[in-house]
């Protein structure tokens, strides 16, 4: 079965607007690492279409940039949307009633999930679906965008801390 984890940059202002900050080298490593391990992102509409970046490549991308994209492109991607008629590669999308099919999209997988949206994050949650949340925390205000948490802060109970490069610290927890 599959593990559904949410887990996002954030500001220690608690948003996670990605046009304010980028995460530092370190942590940029890591989420290469982490998407070319996982067994697939879901996403809400507004972070697909964020994320679809990485479809085309651009000649000005670094080799780490170049490796997160192969990577992102290499991983099977589920888009939950109303709007969308249609995704791009690699990518499935879902419609309708979102418990039986994140169920049953849990139930067939093995390994993570990556849980892409604030909106969505807090849909599952309320769905019992997240397994747990992972908030990587840059030394940034930025005083405004979408908070990690797009609703009341569920109950949780810390699980686990680490560090990512010289300033970033992942806070991990699960639904208490």
């Amino acid at each position: 079965m599959a593990r559904f984890v949410f887990g996002m940059n954030v500001s220690l202002d608690g948003y996670v607007d990605h046009d304010s900050f980028a995460p530092e080298p370190g942590l940029f490593d890591h989420w290469v690492r982490y998407v070319g391990g996982i067994a697939g992102s879901l996403y809400g509409r507004r972070l697909y279409e964020i994320m679809r970046y990485w479809d085309d490549d651009n000649p000005d991308w670094s080799e780490p940039e170049r490796a997160f994209a192969t990577a992102w492109r290499r991983c099977p991607k589920w888009v939950v949307s109303k709007t969308l008629t249609s995704v791009g590669p690699n990518a499935t999308l879902i419609r309708g009633d979102l418990g039986p099919a994140l169920g049953q999209l849990k139930a067939e997988l093995e390994g993570e999930v990556d849980v892409g949206g604030p909106a969505l994050a807090h849909t599952l949650g309320e769905l019992g679906l997240i397994d747990e949340y992972r908030l990587y925390l840059s030394p940034t205000v930025v005083g405004s965008g979408k908070p990690f948490f797009a609703g009341p802060l569920p109950p949780l109970r810390l699980i686990g801390t680490e560090r990512f490069g010289a300033q970033t610290v992942c806070l991990s927890y699960a639904p208490a």
